[in-house]
């Protein structure tokens, strides 16, 4: 059992899985950072405010965070594009390693070209005229066998 966990581990699929999430949480707190420290107070000082999180909606003894759901939007949205433009950058810089074209999967034999071989292939065997020499063929194979 302790082997197939350790082959289970050791595959590639899972490797990567976990390398994906150790660098995606790490990748998280610089996104986070940016967007809190350096975006945000940049959108803050156009709007006017700090942030809009502030914002709340009453009804009767509650109040609706709605500024910090519409927080959370434009957070989420910077972020897009902040994934996204740090993504295109990557690919930009694989493009010249890797290769567009696909290769070619090979051509299946039209029905006309798979006849041509068996007709080729019939051709080229040879069958004995009559019963005669079917059995000179078995006498010669048995003497041939018997020396």
């Amino acid at each position: 059992m302790l082997q197939e966990f350790k082959d289970f581990i050791m595959k590639g699929n899972v490797l990567d899985l976990a390398i994906g999430v150790v660098m995606g949480s790490a990748f998280t707190a610089i996104v986070n950072a940016l967007v809190d420290h350096i975006i945000g107070p940049i959108i803050a000082a156009i709007g006017g405010g700090e942030d809009i999180s502030y914002i709340t909606i009453p009804i009767g003894p509650a109040e609706l965070g709605v500024g910090e759901f519409a927080q959370a939007i434009i957070d989420f949205l910077i972020i897009a594009v902040i994934l996204f433009l740090i993504m295109k950058g990557v690919n930009k810089l694989k493009a010249p390693f890797m290769s567009d074209e696909e290769p070619e999967e090979p051509k299946a034999p039209t029905s006309e070209e798979l006849l041509a071989d068996i007709k080729e292939l019939l051709q080229q065997q040879t069958y004995p005229q009559n019963e005669a020499e079917v059995l000179k063929d078995i006498e010669k194979d048995i003497h041939t066998h018997d020396k």
